[in-house]
């Protein structure tokens, strides 16, 4: 998980008392009990904000670990360069009654749809029953830019393949669809970083994998333990050498 949280603000959820019971919350700033290890940024990175927090090293995640911290979800961008993302993601969430096939087919069209753009992608579960489609760029454009861009392609998409594909949430909108979530794109927005466990029962992880999933939380601690411990190849190797930039897709999708 380490190199999907280095030098990116998280927002953490934590679980002082367990996942079955007591309070859940949610920790982006550095208010509330310290961790040893954990880097608080000054105010000036984000004025009018709190200090942002980023896990940088094993030993921090360790101490994030040991105060009950069950979630990390981090931001689309970097402390180096807060204001422009890199990367773009897509969150698809299927309607009531959509069969995991369903999901699995529809991720496979937005990446052939992205690809058509020139953007290659990378799937990961989302801990959940949905999938995270997530597109590396270089962090050249804004904040505003990338999310115009992903609400763009999100109606491109759903006007293409309506029979797919829904851009508008709630359930009597998507009975049938995958709603494609956009608004994780904006600025302060987060998303489950990769291999971590969500805060539910069973406790699945986020796990970059499609093809022979059974559903989207098939991975959990036990089980994605196991399964990487015997991994030689990281999914995610060529993941950090694809800054691709976006401007050429916009004109495409224009």
């Amino acid at each position: 998980m380490s190199p999907h949280l280095k030098d990116r603000p998280v927002a953490m959820v934590r679980a002082p008392s367990g996942i079955a019971g007591g309070e859940l919350f949610f920790q982006k700033h550095a208010e509330r009990t310290a961790m040893p290890g954990l880097t608080a940024h000054s105010r000036d990175l984000w004025p009018k904000h709190p200090p942002l927090l980023t896990v940088d090293t094993v030993d921090a995640l360790l101490s994030a670990a040991q105060m009950n911290v069950v979630e990390l979800h981090t931001w689309n961008s970097t402390v180096s360069k807060l204001d422009s993302p890199d990367r773009v993601i897509f969150d698809l969430d299927p309607g009531d009654g959509g069969k995991w096939k369903h999901i699995q087919e529809a991720a496979l069209l937005l990446r052939v749809l992205l690809s058509e753009l020139g953007l290659e992608a990378w799937l990961k579960t989302s801990g959940g029953k949905g999938l995270h489609v997530v597109v590396p760029l270089s962090s050249r454009l804004s904040y505003d830019a990338v999310k115009s861009f992903s609400q763009y392609f999100v109606r491109y998409l759903t006007k293409t393949i309506p029979e797919r594909f829904s851009a508008v949430s709630g359930a009597s909108n998507r009975v049938g669809k995958v709603y494609v979530d956009y608004l994780r794109n904006g600025m302060g927005q987060t998303t489950a970083a990769a291999f971590s466990a969500r805060a539910r029962p069973g406790m699945e992880v986020s796990m970059e994998q499609l093809t022979e999933l059974k559903s989207g939380a098939q991975w959990n601690v036990q089980t994605a333990r196991e399964y990487l411990s015997f991994q030689s190849h990281d999914p995610w190797g060529d993941y950090w050498s694809r800054a691709q930039p976006l401007a050429a897709a916009i004109k495409r999708l224009r």
